[in-house]
C-alpha cells in the first residue's frame, strides 16, 4: 500500500493513492481551511475502519442499518510532538433490530480487534530522506 503527498502551498498538501484517488491536506487556520489537517484525518480514518467492520458485523447476523454515524473526539498532548494521549469513539447506530449489547460486542470488536487503523497506532514507523538537486 502507497500513497504520495506534494506540497501544493505553505500550508496545503495533496495525498494521492495508486488508483489516482485525492485527499486534500489543510494546516491553515479553523476559518481559512478547505481540508482536513493530518491529524483530524487520523480520526476520520479510524472512524472510518470502525464503521465499516461494525456495519459488515452487523448485516452478517442480518440486523438492518438504515445509517450509523461516528463521533472521534481526540485529546492531544500540549508539548511536542502533540500526539493523541485519548481517543473517543462515539457510534450512533439507526436500526430496528440490532440489540444494545449487541451493538456494544461488535462495536469494541470492530474498534479495538479488526480496525487496522487502531492496530496501526501502535506500530513503528521508520523515515527515509531523499534529496532532489
Amino acid at each position: 500500500m502507497e500513497t504520495t503527498t506534494t506540497l501544493l502551498g505553505d500550508y496545503e498538501y495533496e495525498a494521492v493513492n495508486p488508483a489516482g484517488n485525492k485527499v486534500h491536506i489543510d494546516m491553515r487556520d479553523p476559518g481559512e481551511k478547505t481540508g482536513q489537517s493530518p491529524t483530524e484525518l487520523l480520526l476520520s480514518a479510524l472512524s472510518g475502519c470502525a464503521s465499516v467492520d461494525l456495519v459488515q458485523m452487523l448485516k452478517k447476523r442480518k440486523r438492518t442499518v438504515n445509517g450509523l454515524k461516528v463521533t472521534a473526539e481526540g485529546t492531544r498532548r500540549d508539548e511536542h510532538p502533540r500526539a493523541f494521549t485519548h481517543i473517543k469513539l462515539h457510534f450512533v447506530l439507526d436500526s430496528p433490530d440490532a440489540s444494545q449489547e449487541e451493538f456494544e460486542k461488535l462495536g469494541h470488536l470492530a474498534a479495538g480487534k479488526y480496525c487496522s487503523v487502531a492496530g496501526t497506532l501502535n506500530s513503528e514507523i521508520d523515515h527515509e530522506f531523499t534529496i532532489n538537486r
